[in-house]
Parts: structure tokens; sequence; C-alpha cells
């Protein structure tokens, strides 16, 4: 056994001493665990990673750190999948009383009445809820001149050949005295029937009579514009000539009716063309 001693003030022993003991390596050494928040590892603690936006503590927070004091919970915590308001709202977040003012089923996402703010409402075309134009798409309406220029063209081409006829059947008369107020009467009534059965033809074949041609003018159906074939068109003639018939009343209605389409609006109507539902329009 080796009789020496170690210096004084050394307080290292020797290398050969039995007793030391080698130092122990540190266990993080041998194999340290990449840095928190690096991709591939999950968990520093062996539990599976978080997703992005889930519950609890977000991913790259240090172990043991936290909200600070009284600070609310992150960014969705406690939510569902989807993302859904904390109070059971629609999935993918919106109100949390189950959708935002006025939703509508079917509407589009994040709320809304799903209809444009103008359209849709009672009166389509204006966006202010105003009435549509309604002579839009329509031809020009027909002139009061012209229209009444037509009439008296009509007039003529009827009341010449049936005065004539009457006038060789019944001989001659005189229209202001009582005594031939026979006569009268039964002229007038062949002429109203005459010109009924004149223009309905016209009408319901062709839309137009002579003097109407002459003036450019066309009787059409309100609602698609088409001739007023059929039941519209002796409507309109009937309700024209044959209330004529009727002693004194028969003038007064003529004269209401020829005079009805200065103030009717929008399609200056005369009332025989309410009743076909007709509107006279120009063909120029």
């Amino acid at each position: 056994m080796s009789t020496d001693q170690p210096r004084p003030g050394s307080g290292e022993p020797p290398e050969n001493d039995p007793l030391s003991k080698e130092p122990q390596q540190p266990p993080h050494e041998a194999s340290s665990p990449p840095p928190y928040g690096s991709g591939g590892t999950g968990d520093p603690y062996g539990g599976a990673g978080t997703p992005s936006g889930g519950g609890g503590q977000g991913a790259g927070l240090p172990p043991g750190a936290g909200p600070p004091p009284g600070a609310g919970p992150p960014p969705g915590a406690g939510q569902g999948p989807g993302g859904g308001g904390p109070y059971n709202g629609s999935p993918g977040g919106g109100s949390p009383y189950g959708g935002s003012y006025g939703d509508q089923p079917g509407g589009p996402p994040g709320g809304g009445h799903g209809v444009p703010p103008y359209g849709g409402g009672p009166y389509d075309g204006d966006p202010y809820g105003g009435a549509a134009d309604p002579l839009a798409g329509m031809p020009p309406l027909g002139g009061l001149g012209r229209r009444l220029m037509a009439r008296i063209i009509d007039a003529l081409i009827v009341a010449i050949p049936v005065s004539a006829i009457m006038l060789l059947s019944l001989g001659s008369y005189d229209p202001t005295d009582a005594d031939d107020s026979g006569k009268s009467s039964a002229t007038q009534i062949v002429f109203a029937l005459v010109y009924f059965i004149y223009e309905g033809l016209m009408l319901t074949t062709q839309g137009q009579t002579v003097g109407k041609k002459l003036m450019k003018l066309r009787v059409a159906m309100l609602d698609n514009g088409s001739n007023p074939t059929g039941q519209p068109g002796w409507f309109r003639a009937g309700a024209y000539a044959l209330p004529q018939i009727v002693p004194c009343c028969g003038f007064v209605y003529w004269l209401v009716n020829i005079l009805w389409c200065t103030w009717d609006r929008p399609y200056r109507q005369c009332l025989h063309d309410k009743a076909g539902k007709t509107v006279v329009v120009s063909t120029e």
C-alpha cells in the first residue's frame, strides 16, 4: 500500500482512487426531445397533439404555461365540431341564438334574408316599391284624334248604304217629325245592327276596321296584344253599337262611351274596350 499522501490544498482524489465514482450523464443528453412545437412528435408529455383551434392549451406553450389570471378561455375553447356558438348555435358560427335576425330557411350562410335588397317586392320592376310601367313592352297607344277619325270613317261606310236602302224601302221621312218617328227608329235599329256585324267581323278576323286601317290603328287584347278573335271582338262591337237602340238612353250611353277614353288611365279605354278587354294601339 502506498504511503503517498495527497498534497495539502488539493481537493481532488488521485486518478486511480478506487473509491471514486464515474460521473453520471444526464438522461436528457442521451436522447433529448425536439423543442416544443416542432412537427412530427406530438405532445412532449406523451399525449396526442391537440389540433389547432381545439380546447385546452394551444400547441407551442411550454409546460405549466396558461392564460394570465382573470383572462377568459382561449378562442375555440369549449366548442364542438365545426366551431358552433357557445349557446348551441348553428354549426359554422353565426348568432348564439340560432342564427341572425331575419334568417330564413334556405338562405345564404352568414345570415340575411336570402333575397336581394330590392327585388321580389309586391310591385316588380321598381326597386323602391313603386308600380312598374303598365305600358312597358306595348306599342304606342292610338291617338284620340285618329281614333275619332276612324269612327267617323266607319260610320260613313255603314250609314251611306243603310240610308240608301232604307230610303228606297220606306220612302223619304223627316227625323224631326213625330209622324215619321217610326221610320226614324227603324233606320236607327238597322244601322246599329249592321254596324255591330261590320265591326264584329272586321275585328275578329283582322283586328282592324277600314277606318282604323286608314288611320294606322289596331285593336289588340290587353293581356297579350293579339287580335280580339272570338268573343272579345264581338263583345267590344256589341258594347259600342247595340245600346244605341234603346230610346233616349242609347244616345246618352253612346256619348259617355266615346268620351270615356279622354280621362281613362293608363290605357285610354272606352267602355266598349273594357267590355272586350282590349286597347287601341298604333301600327306605325
